[in-house]
C-alpha cells in the first residue's frame, strides 16, 4: 500500500484516485481441490518477489504447508481453509490475489471472495479436466459477471490432449476458450509455450528451464518461430497446426467477449514448475479489468470516484492466537482509504474507526495507511462487521447482502461441562458472525444445543477444534438426519411443522428454514401441500 499523502479530512484529487484504480487489478482463483490452487499463489507470490522461494513441497507424504495457509488443521492435511489477501506491485499495476478455500467443503466461503473480486483465474488440472467444484464456483463466477482467465495446470505431467480440454470447456459451460499460448509438447513433456499471435499465427516460442524443486522462478529463453521449429521439430509444429486450427474455429481472444463473459484466455502451465505463471501475471495486467462502479440495495452505482465506502465479504478469528483478535476483510469500492480515518457501518448506522488496517497474507501483517478502490484491507477487533455488511464515509450507501450457500449438513452441539456455557455461547456467536457455519434455533431445541448447518462436513471439524483451541471448550458433535434446507415463512412454518420427518429454523439473520431428510421427503411435501413457501437457496445440490 502507497504511503498517505493526505489528511483523513482532505478528498484526494480525482486524477490521483483515478490513476490508482486503473492500476489496480483484483482477483481470486477458482478450483477443484488439488488442481494446484495454493501452489499457484504461491508461484505468483515468487514472481512478484514478495517470497524468495516456494514453500510447498508435493505430493502427499511429507508435505509441507504453503506459505498461505496458517491454520493447523491447513498445515496437516495440506488444504486451505482461510481466506487470506495478497497484494504487490507488477510492473506498472498493483496485483490484489484473494486466496481462497481450497476444499469444496468451504466453497461458501469461496463465493462471498468473489463478492469483492474482478476477475476470477479459473484453474483445470491438466488431466482430470473440470471437475465439480469448478463448475459450482464458475457458476457463480458467471452468475456476478467476472470475466474469467482459463489456467490448464500440471502440464508437466500425463494429461488430456490440449484440444480435448478446450472442447471440454465449450461442451460443459458453455464458455468459448481462446488461447493465448500453447503448451509445446504433450501433457508430460512440458517443453514451453507458443505464443499466439494475430489471427493464431505463432508469435514467439518461450523454452522454460526446470529449478531444483520449482523452488525458483524458471528461466525463459524466447525464440522466433524459426529457431522454435529447428529446436523442437514435431513437438512445434503439432503446436502451429493446433493453434491453425483454433484460428479457423474462430478461436482468438476479443477483449468484449471475454468482459462480457462469453469467452475465456487461456494459458497452459505447471505452476509448481512455474512454468507459465509470468504470462498469467501479464494477461491479468493487460486483461483483466480495472474496478468498476458496483450496484447498492437502491440499484444504483457507487461510482468508483464516489467518497470512501467498502463492502465486507470475509472476518476470521485466531490468527493471531497471541491477541484472539478477529479481523474482517473489507474490499473498498469507492473513493481513498486512509488508516484512522472514522466512517459509518452502515447496518447499525455507528461510527466506526479504523485506527488498525492491515493487510493479511497467511501470519504475515503489514500496516495499511491508504488503501484504493479494488485494494483489500483486514480490519483488526471488527466485533461489530459481519460479512456483507457495508462502511462508508460522507456519502451513505449500503450494498447487498451477500447470500448463504443451502446447507446440506446438519449437527446439533453441545458443550461436555454445563460450567463451560458461557464461553460456549460466546464461541457459537463468535463463529456464526464470521459465517464459519450456519446457526439454526426452533423453540423446541432452545439453546443448550443449537443446530448448525453446514456445505461441508469439514466446517464442523473447525468448529469443534476452534471451540478447544480458542474457547477452552470440549463438545460433543451429532448429526442430524436431514440432506435439505429450503427457505420457508411464518405462515408455512405452521404447516410444516405438523409434517413428520421435517423440522423448521430461523436463521441467525432472521431466514426461516425448512429441512428434509431427502429429496423425496420434500417433492411429497411441496406435491401434497403446493402453496407452501419452499425456496431453493443458493447453491442448492439438487
Amino acid at each position: 500500500m502507497s504511503s498517505p499523502t493526505a489528511s483523513a479530512t482532505t478528498a484526494p484529487s480525482s486524477g490521483r484516485l483515478a490513476d490508482e484504480v486503473a492500476r489496480r487489478r483484483t482477483f481470486a482463483v477458482i478450483s477443484h481441490p488439488d488442481a494446484g490452487k495454493s501452489t499457484l499463489t504461491e508461484a505468483l507470490a515468487l514472481h512478484a518477489k514478495v517470497i524468495s522461494e516456494a514453500g510447498a513441497i508435493h505430493g502427499k507424504a511429507g508435505r509441507k504447508s504453503t506459505v498461505s495457509d496458517w491454520m493447523e488443521m491447513e498445515k496437516a492435511r495440506g488444504i486451505s481453509v482461510s481466506s487470506t489477501a495478497l497484494q504487490f506491485e507488477y510492473g506498472d499495476c498493483v496485483i490484489n490475489l484473494v486466496d481462497t478455500p481450497g476444499h469444496s467443503d468451504f466453497s461458501e466461503d469461496t463465493y462471498r471472495v468473489l463478492t469483492a473480486v474482478d476477475a476470477a483465474v479459473m484453474l483445470i488440472d491438466a488431466a482430470k479436466g473440470l471437475e465439480p467444484q469448478t463448475l459450482k464456483l464458475f457458476q457463480v463466477a458467471r452468475d456476478r459477471g467476472i470475466p474469467v482467465i482459463t489456467v490448464i495446470n500440471k502440464w508437466d505431467r500425463p494429461g488430456q490432449a490440449p484440444l480435448e480440454l478446450l472442447d471440454e470447456i465449450t461442451d460443459r459451460i458453455g464458455l468459448t476458450p481462446t488461447p493465448l499460448f500453447l503448451p509445446v509438447g504433450i501433457a508430460g513433456d512440458f517443453r514451453g509455450l507458443l505464443r499466439r499471435g494475430e489471427e493464431g499465427a505463432p508469435a514467439e516460442y518461450i523454452h522454460f528451464t526446470r529449478t531444483a524443486g520449482g523452488a525458483t522462478i524458471a528461466p525463459e529463453e524466447h525464440l522466433t518461430p524459426e529457431q522454435a521449429a529447428e529446436r523442437e521439430g514435431e513437438a512445434w509444429v503439432t503446436a502451429v497446426e493446433e493453434s491453425e486450427l483454433l484460428s479457423a474455429a474462430g478461436q482468438d481472444h476479443d477483449q468484449e467477449l471475454f468482459l462480457a463473459g462469453h469467452t475465456s484466455p487461456v494459458i497452459y502451465g505447471s505452476a509448481m514448475l512455474n512454468f507459465g505463471v509470468r504470462q498469467l501475471l501479464e494477461t491479468l495486467i493487460e486483461l483483466a479489468p480495472a474496478p468498476r462502479a458496483r450496484i447498492d440495495i437502491n440499484d444504483r452505482p457507487r461510482e468508483t470516484s464516489d467518497p470512501f465506502s467498502a463492502v465486507i465479504f470475509k472476518v476470521q478469528a485466531g490468527m493471531d492466537t497471541a491477541h484472539r483478535d478477529r479481523l474482517a476483510f473489507m474490499r473498498i469500492v469507492s473513493g481513498e482509504f486512509e488508516r484512522g480515518m472514522v466512517v459509518t457501518h452502515a447496518q447499525t448506522g455507528r461510527p466506526f474507526a479504523t485506527k488498525y488496517a492491515l493487510t493479511i497474507f497467511g501470519r504475515e501483517r503489514t500496516t495499511v495507511d491508504t488503501a484504493y478502490p479494488g485494494d483489500v484491507v483486514g480490519l483488526v477487533n471488527a466485533t461489530a462487521l459481519a460479512p456483507g455488511h457495508t462502511l462508508f464515509a460522507d456519502k451513505k450507501v449500503q450494498f447487498p447482502p451477500i447470500p448463504s450457500f443451502a446447507p446440506e449438513h446438519f449437527a446439533t452441539l453441545r458443550a461436555q461441562s454445563a460450567g463451560k456455557y458461557k464461553q460456549f455461547r460466546k464461541a457459537i456467536d463468535q463463529l456464526d458472525s464470521e459465517g464459519v457455519v450456519q446457526v439454526l434455533r426452533n423453540d423446541i431445541r432452545g439453546d443448550a444445543s443449537p443446530v448448525l448447518a453446514a456445505v461441508g462436513p469439514m466446517q464442523f471439524e473447525v468448529v469443534t477444534a476452534r471451540m478447544l483451541g480458542e474457547y477452552n471448550v470440549e463438545t460433543n458433535l451429532d448429526s442430524l438426519p436431514y440432506q435439505l434446507a429450503r427457505r420457508t415463512d411464518a405462515e408455512s412454518a405452521v404447516e410444516l411443522g405438523r409434517q413428520r420427518g421435517v423440522e423448521v429454523f430461523t436463521r441467525t439473520d432472521g431466514v426461516m428454514l425448512a429441512l428434509f431428510g431427502d429429496k423425496w421427503k420434500l417433492a411429497y411435501v411441496q406435491k401434497e401441500h403446493p402453496g407452501l413457501t419452499l425456496e431453493p437457496l443458493v447453491a442448492t445440490a439438487d
